[in-house]
């Protein structure tokens, strides 16, 4: 039986209701939620210290004084998703082989050795170089959570640093594929000739002119994208100053545009979209420029519905104790 839908937006009632810690632990930053025997949120918190900023022997403080902050109890499992099961985090958990499930995943979670509880760390999924070499690390765990909450049958779009397109169907991850468009972005606004005009904050891209007008450029003529590249530069050089304001939205836009021209999805398919804030904007204005139908989901939400269910096909007997038994 699949979890019931967690909301980030639940009261948050005394973390002594909780039975399970779970945890996304990312290169930057480090979030936990503290569910109830039913998934429901009772305390969650969100920290700065990554993967990326810490060494394997700091692991177990930084988790213990997070838990310490939200008041959980020394016995209270955890079950930890993303980059502190890679081979520069906290312990790796290797790459189980696509199709994956959730019950794949769980089966393969690493129990790590600490000195108070019980702490797992859940692996990412990998994808075979004679198919088209990728990996996922944490992005496993919404699309599995996703599974469990709606039927799907087709591609799931997770916007990011590092977007994911994934073919789920029912509860399985069938196969995915990575595009660098966050990351692409983020050097050459910092890093390249273009990053004299990135000057000015990007504003909401969900009515953007400039931004959707790059979309539809990239959609259609993705072959001519370094061109269209240059003229970030270009543009601003020959125009006016308040064309150079629409440089950062027009560089998103076409890198957005060449995301979604790349994985060439059928206009008459719905692609589900897990995001928020800019990015659920961002990417929901390109689907409409692209004619592409698509429903949105909460990333934090999907992502406490598949450690929830992971925790509990981990460790069954978590969830079968008294209250009291559980802190």
């Amino acid at each position: 039986m699949p979890a019931s839908t967690p909301s980030p937006d639940s009261p948050v009632i005394s973390v002594s209701a909780a039975s399970i810690v779970v945890a996304d632990w990312g290169t930057s930053s480090f979030r936990l939620w503290a569910l109830g025997a039913d998934s429901a949120i009772v305390a969650h918190t969100q920290k700065d210290c990554g993967m990326g900023q810490l060494q394997p022997a700091d692991f177990e403080n930084t988790l213990e004084a997070a838990l310490q902050e939200m008041g959980a109890g020394p016995q209270l499992p955890v079950v930890i998703c993303g980059m502190a099961g890679s081979a520069q985090g906290w312990v790796e958990a290797p790459y189980v082989d696509l199709p994956a499930s959730t019950a794949a995943l769980a089966a393969q979670a690493v129990r790590v050795k600490t000195a108070q509880r019980p702490v797992y760390i859940i692996p990412g999924i990998c994808q075979s170089p004679e198919i088209a070499a990728d990996v996922i690390r944490g992005e496993e765990t919404l699309l599995l959570g996703l599974s469990l909450l709606e039927t799907i049958d087709g591609l799931v779009c997770l916007p990011g640093t590092h977007s994911k397109w994934a073919r789920v169907r029912g509860q399985v991850i069938e196969a995915f594929h990575t595009a660098m468009t966050g990351e692409v972005y983020a050097l050459l606004s910092s890093s390249s000739t273009l990053s004299h005009f990135m000057n000015h904050p990007i504003t909401d891209l969900s009515e953007n002119a400039a931004f959707r007008s790059a979309v539809a450029e990239a959609l259609a003529a993705p072959e001519k994208i370094l061109q269209a590249l240059f003229s970030v530069r270009a543009i601003p050089l020959l125009a006016t100053d308040a064309a150079e304001r629409d440089m950062p939205a027009r560089l998103s836009g076409l890198l957005v545009g060449l995301e979604i021209a790349g994985q060439n999805p059928p206009r008459s398919s719905q692609v589900t979209l897990v995001a928020n804030g800019h990015l659920a904007d961002a990417y929901q204005s390109a689907f409409d420029v692209a004619g592409i139908d698509y429903h949105t989901f909460d990333a934090e939400a999907l992502a406490c519905a598949g450690l929830f269910e992971m925790a509990r096909q981990i460790m069954p007997d978590v969830f079968s104790k008294p209250e009291s038994e559980q802190i």
